[in-house]
């Protein structure tokens, strides 16, 4: 149950990033897909690291889209680099 709402928090995150993203993107589905990326990434880190505090709804969230925004940011940058 816990990897299904790992998923959900993803695709959130995936979406809010994408609209905190002013810029032509990768379209909605891609914004989820490439927010999920970034929002395991960046669980991952932050549990290992020990700097999540609590399993809340909303500090999964957060952590999530900030991690969500920063790899939708450096996929957008590579993206224009190589156009």
């Amino acid at each position: 149950m816990e990897f299904i709402w790992m998923i959900l928090i993803g695709m959130t995150a995936g979406w809010l990033a994408g609209q905190f993203m002013t810029s032509k993107g990768f379209g909605a589905v891609g914004d989820i897909i490439a927010g999920m990326v970034g929002a395991l990434i960046t669980g991952l880190v932050f549990e290992r690291t020990g700097l999540f505090t609590g399993n809340s709804l909303i500090g999964s969230l957060l952590v999530a889209t900030s991690g969500a925004i920063i790899f939708l940011y450096g996929l957008r940058a590579l993206k224009k680099k190589h156009r």
